[in-house]
């Protein structure tokens, strides 16, 4: 029943806040209506587990103490709400995921929000994913939902605000309890069932090839393995297949956009059984194309590594030379490209200056090992310190 639970809160709420409810308001009603649904179904299931919440998350509503003129109007609107059917349902939580992903909302706010109204997640769920104490998530949240009402409901995010969302929240991977990664593969599937749009299918497929290649991203310690050294047969090769044919479905639109080009990247990685086998002549015709899309520093400094395999490492130097020296990890690339010339003082000076910029622990103990690492080939006397 919790996994019935958890699809039917977004529905629910979504169209509560249709009909007017106060975004708030109405999860706190719909979160009033489950209590009241795990203490009924066990001994009576509805034939209609939707409307059943609706119904009884509405009287919740009304029990606080709508006015009732205001009550007279939304219960109008109501008449005029069709049947909850299977299509009906998905465009309850599309619905809500795109006003979630509200234009009024930065990115920090538009994560939780979704995560909370959309995702069903505990906010101390997502407080912990997030590393901040559950009541500053509480406060987030909340400021969220008074923006959202501020601005009314005529102006839900559009698509790229909503892929933007769903990314940065795949991005974030599994933290304590909860795994962000998963979570935005399920929302992201609940939208491409119900849109067209290519750059859904890209965006899929990019999170499914990703992920495809997750146990082999972290050794038994905890350490980073870098791309070249993964165990491939940990790969999950059905996520691979899936995504691949996601993929193959959006490119035959012939509308090509960031996503389906950065999953073109992952899928040519997949493919490869060894390291070395590694298609990076057409990888770099890729990064090309999603140059050309984005004009992203972040995408130019990609597209160096790509250059470094197929022109060497010299032409990698020269490519690098066009990147802002802001961007992060520019020391890091700029530290292989200079191992791989055969510099191993100037890598290491630079590994070790990207381990001082690097975000997070783990990139930070993979980038001092790295220095480490030439710092012995350098001088042996350097081992074991």
């Amino acid at each position: 029943m919790d996994g019935l639970l958890r699809d039917l809160i977004p529905q629910v709420t979504g169209v509560l806040v249709r009909r007017g409810a106060d975004f708030a308001a109405a999860e706190d009603a719909v979160q009033e209506a489950l209590v009241e649904a795990v203490r009924r179904w066990p001994a009576a299931p509805p034939e209609d587990a939707k409307a059943w919440l609706v119904t009884v998350a509405w009287r919740k509503l009304v029990d606080a103490g709508r006015s009732d003129a205001a009550r007279r109007a939304r219960e109008g609107r109501a008449v005029e709400e069709p049947p909850p059917g299977p299509a009906q349902q998905e465009d309850d939580t599309l619905w809500l995921l795109f006003l979630c992903c509200h234009p009024a909302l930065t990115p920090t706010s538009a994560v939780p929000l979704t995560l909370r109204a959309v995702g069903g997640l505990a906010t101390r769920e997502i407080a912990d994913a997030h590393m901040v104490p559950e009541a500053t998530m509480a406060q987030r949240i909340s400021r969220a939902k008074r923006t959202v009402a501020g601005h009314g409901l005529g102006a839900p995010g559009d698509l790229r605000d909503v892929l933007s969302v769903l990314y940065l929240i795949f991005n974030q991977g599994y933290a304590g309890d909860v795994d962000l990664a998963a979570e935005a593969i399920r929302l992201t599937r609940t939208l491409h069932r119900r849109s067209s749009e290519p750059e859904v299918d890209g965006l899929l497929a990019l999170m499914l090839l990703h992920h495809a290649r997750r146990r082999a991203r972290r050794a038994d310690d905890g350490s980073l393995v870098p791309l070249a050294d993964q165990d491939r047969a940990l790969w999950d090769t059905t996520l691979i297949a899936e995504g691949v044919t996601v993929l193959q479905a959006a490119l035959a639109r012939d509308r090509l956009g960031e996503y389906q080009a950065q999953a073109a990247i992952a899928a040519l990685h997949c493919d490869a059984a060894r390291a070395e086998e590694t298609d990076w002549p057409q990888i770099l015709e890729w990064f090309d194309e999603l140059l050309g899309l984005t004009g992203s520093p972040v995408v130019a400094l990609n597209r160096v590594v790509a250059v470094g395999h197929v022109d060497g490492p010299q032409a990698g130097l020269r490519a690098l030379e066009d990147v802002p020296v802001d961007v992060p990890r520019r020391a890091a690339v700029a530290g292989w490209l200079h191992e791989r010339a055969g510099d191993p003082r100037t890598a290491r000076r630079l590994y070790a200056e990207a381990a001082t910029a690097a975000t997070s622990r783990v990139e930070h103990d993979h980038l001092v090992l790295q220095a480490a690492r030439l710092a012995q080939m350098i001088d042996p006397r350097h081992a074991g310190r």
